[in-house]
């Protein structure tokens, strides 16, 4: 079994400050240990038809399971998820553990 990870795709409100919103997310992954690893990304090629209007994804890696509970209830992220939630019309979030097929290079 691989790490546990956390999902998230979004579509941002037409007023949010991304710029801001990424620079927390940042900052949130560097502050709580828990966190193994970090990634986000900004779709750039799919087809509206398919992406729905959803236009970035956020992917955070855990060790196990416990470490994302931690996360979780950690008080950075409770505080940060209320303005999370406020830039955001649309979200789809799925937490799941990962079954690793190739090991990266």
């Amino acid at each position: 079994m691989g790490d546990f990870k956390h999902l998230v795709i979004v579509k941002f409100k037409e007023d949010a400050v991304i710029e801001e919103i990424l620079k927390g997310l940042e900052k949130l992954a560097l502050e709580i240990e828990a966190v193994k690893s970090f990634e986000w990304g900004q779709d750039i090629e799919g087809l509206e038809m398919l992406r729905q209007g959803f236009t970035h994804a956020f992917m955070m890696s855990f060790h196990k399971k416990e470490d994302f509970t931690a996360f979780l209830g950690h008080s950075n992220h409770v505080e940060f998820s209320s303005t999370f939630s406020s830039a955001i019309e649309k979200v789809v979030v799925l937490d799941f553990p990962a079954v690793l097929v190739k090991s990266p290079a």
